[in-house]
């Protein structure tokens, strides 16, 4: 059965003290490349987060690419095509999706590609209002 990653659950897999760590990576730690996956943007995502969380959780770039090293090894990247961006996008546009909420977005595409039984986030909340495609995947780590 296939698996995806959203980015809420695989920042704290790589934060000790975060509220969702302990799930987050008994979940990551299982995962297998063969049948799990997440965005490929994802880790541009990670990026971005761990390079600019606040006082001693923030990480340097070097820091963090050991963390992607980790995730591409347990996880399968998938990546869409311009487009099924543009197609993603007017999607959401057609739900009234705004702001960063598109990167949810392009996440269930993501899913939808890779053919995800599952999709864990601890979103929840923003995943919904993709559709019933969306909603009969969702879980919680």
């Amino acid at each position: 059965m296939t698996a995806f990653f959203d980015t809420s659950v695989l920042i704290p897999v790589f934060l000790e003290d975060h509220e969702h760590h302990q799930r987050s990576w008994n979940l990551f730690a299982d995962a297998d490349k063969r049948s799990n996956y997440c965005a490929a943007h994802s880790l541009a995502e990670v990026y971005a987060t761990m390079t600019r969380l606040p006082g001693r959780n923030r990480l340097s770039g070097e820091q963090v690419l050991l963390f992607l090293d980790s995730i591409r090894e347990h996880l399968t990247p998938v990546a869409l095509t311009v487009e099924e961006y543009h197609s993603g996008i007017r999607d959401a546009v057609d739900l009234g999706v705004v702001g960063g909420t598109m990167y949810d977005a392009l996440i269930a595409r993501c899913a939808l590609k890779a053919k995800a039984h599952t999709i864990y986030t601890w979103n929840i909340r923003h995943f919904e209002q993709f559709g019933s495609k969306i909603v009969e995947r969702l879980r919680t780590p």
